[in-house]
């Protein structure tokens, strides 16, 4: 059964998971492009969704939004369901595409108010002047869109899709190919819209993005959901502390610690460790065993050593 929350929604009742998604495949011809799904994002998360290029990611976005119909298995926004009940799904959704999709004969405000029209809203330019300002779109309202750049093209995207107010946003790759300006704007933006309450889920290949903004994450590969929990258990499950340390004499480690080094490189030898208190153990046995220590930088888990290594499957 869908999970229930009450007294969080939008609408200030009980409703389900902010996007439900049940036992959900998709085949293209003989490619199986989601092999059995399911997935469940809370009202409020910030989620982020990773894979490599072919994992199924925009397919599931795809079907989430309503314009892929899963071969079986469902999706449901905020309990409306995307096939059985289009429209109510649709309003609570935005999406960000990953793709650079504009009308060229529109300016930028004329093409926000068009988006606003298509879900029925009047009188809603209080709005898109808020979304323009916080998106550094003011100055260009009043151009044609063709004549936009290509990051300028991106934040009217993210405008049209912030345009209804959705309580449930889905960026894909949204800072795909534009300055770290933006970059920085957008995320001070999207990040003050969670904190107000509503849903984000991001799929992007800054891993570094994802690690510092998301609660959650889960990875596809192949069609299928291989890891799916909160970004700090799967940075302690999968990922560990790296003691790079410089040496005099790194050839006279002695076994035991020659065992532990995972990388050499210029005199610096890379020492895996599984917790903060390994730390004053190694550098002991270092002392113990005469060697020198000449430099040493101690490296945090990192999301990308995570993701590498359950792409390769370990």
């Amino acid at each position: 059964m869908p999970v229930r929350t009450c007294g969080s929604g939008f609408d200030g009742g009980c409703v389900s998971a902010a996007i439900e998604i049940r036992n959900v495949e998709k085949n293209y011809g003989s490619l199986r492009a989601l092999d059995g799904v399911s997935l469940s994002i809370e009202e409020g998360e910030f989620f982020g969704l990773l894979g490599p290029n072919g994992a199924g990611k925009t397919t599931l976005i795809s079907t989430v939004a309503g314009l892929v119909r899963p071969g079986a298995g469902s999706v449901s926004i905020l309990g409306a369901d995307v096939v059985r009940d289009y429209r109510t799904a649709r309003r609570r959704l935005g999406v960000v595409p990953q793709e650079l999709v504009f009308d060229p004969f529109f300016t930028v405000r004329e093409t926000l108010r068009l988006q606003s029209g298509y879900f029925g809203l009047r009188r809603n330019d209080d709005w898109i002047d808020e979304v323009m300002a916080n998106l550094d779109l003011t100055s260009k309202a009043d151009a044609n869109m063709r004549a936009l750049s290509g990051g300028m093209k991106r934040r009217v995207l993210v405008a049209q899709a912030l345009v209804h107010r959705p309580p449930v946003i889905v960026l894909d790759e949204p800072t795909a190919g534009v300055d770290v300006e933006l970059r920085q704007g957008l995320w001070k933006f999207i990040r003050r819209l969670n904190v107000e309450g509503h849903t984000i889920v991001l799929t992007t290949h800054y891993l570094d993005e994802a690690e510092s903004l998301c609660g959650r994450i889960g990875m596809l590969k192949g069609g299928r959901l291989i890891a799916l929990d909160s970004t700090q258990n799967l940075l302690k499950k999968f990922s560990g502390l790296s003691l790079v340390i410089g040496l005099d004499n790194p050839e006279s480690l002695p076994p035991e610690l020659a065992a532990r080094v995972s990388a050499r490189e210029n005199g610096r030898i890379t020492v895996r460790l599984g917790n903060y208190l390994e730390l004053e153990g190694l550098l002991a046995d270092l002392r113990k065993s005469g060697i020198s220590i000449r430099e040493f930088e101690l490296q945090p888990p990192d999301l990308e050593e995570v993701f590498m290594g359950l792409m390769a499957g370990k």
